[in-house]
């Protein structure tokens, strides 16, 4: 068979090793569900996209995510990072700065604005809405929040795509010094069919105004070391209770040193209520990918 295009990225980054990574496969059409789902296997990066022609003028190419166990309808920085290999390989023209991705979360835009290394890239994210707010002593929540010191705002709920527990820690340094409770986070993410514990909190730093660490309870355990949807779950509820940082609706985040990375998304909210998640990407891998299919 012909080798495919095949890039690694870094996503929200502006240097290889910082933000968070993603492979890329550009030209994906004739591969099968299950081909898909073993290339992301393989790859053992938190996200493996692949890349189709559009099939309508309204959409600038077609995208499927997958991680290595299932297939995944939407994510921030797999969009993100797509579209910037997408804008590298010459397969899309930006119209009035935006592009098109359709997937099955429906059709995105993504806003490119700069070019070269400085150039960033923001998705808007699907609407995200407040499921629930709770309290600290609430029964599925007290394991998790026992030992983490706790800003002012209520621990809350959030769907936008993916749910996500969101709370507020009431300094920086105690956020970056908390030690996540696992298994009470697993239980919390498995009970309420929740990704897990997205943790933040303000910051004096002159660069972003939040740091955010984003614990992920199920299927796996892990640290996000960059979360463009979980952020943008964040950007609604803060938005909701009148609380966000910045200027006009514009802010910074920093996540991914507890893990060994150091990114920087960009959040936004715009007039009309929806958030803009992105930030640089850079390249670090470009070469081909020659998958053949299994022998009968």
């Amino acid at each position: 068979m012909n080798p495919r295009r095949y890039t690694q990225v870094d996503v929200f980054a502006d240097r290889p090793g910082a933000g968070n990574p993603l492979a890329v496969v550009l030209d994906a059409e004739g591969l099968t569900d299950a081909q898909m789902q073993a290339i992301a296997k393989w790859t053992r990066l938190p996200e493996t996209t692949f890349v189709f022609p559009a099939i309508d003028a309204d959409s600038s190419y077609r995208i499927r995510m997958f991680s290595p166990r299932r297939e995944v309808p939407f994510a921030g920085h797999p969009s993100v990072g797509t579209a910037h290999a997408v804008l590298e390989a010459g397969l899309a023209t930006p119209r009035d700065c935006l592009l098109v991705q359709d997937g099955i979360a429906g059709k995105l835009p993504l806003r490119a604005t700069g070019e070269g290394p400085r150039r960033t890239i923001a998705v808007r994210t699907p609407r995200a809405s407040v499921r629930e707010i709770a309290s600290a002593d609430d029964p599925r929540l007290r394991d998790v929040l026992r030992d983490l010191p706790l800003g002012k705002l209520p621990p809350a709920l959030m769907d936008g795509g993916r749910r996500w527990w969101l709370a507020e820690l009431e300094s920086e340094t105690a956020l970056r010094n908390a030690t996540p409770p696992w298994d009470a986070i697993s239980t919390l993410a498995q009970s309420t069919e929740s990704m897990g514990l997205c943790a933040y909190a303000r910051s004096d730093d002159p660069v972003y105004y939040l740091a955010v660490r984003a614990w992920v309870g199920a299927p796996a355990q892990f640290e996000d070391a960059a979360s463009g949807a979980a952020n943008a779950t964040l950007a609604a509820w803060l938005a909701s209770q009148n609380a966000l940082p910045g200027d006009g609706g514009f802010y910074r985040i920093s996540q991914g040193r507890e893990v060994g990375h150091d990114a920087i998304i960009e959040l936004t909210v715009d007039a009309a209520g929806d958030v803009w998640s992105g930030g640089r990407v850079c390249t670090v891998v470009r070469g081909e990918l020659d998958w053949a299919s299994p022998r009968v």
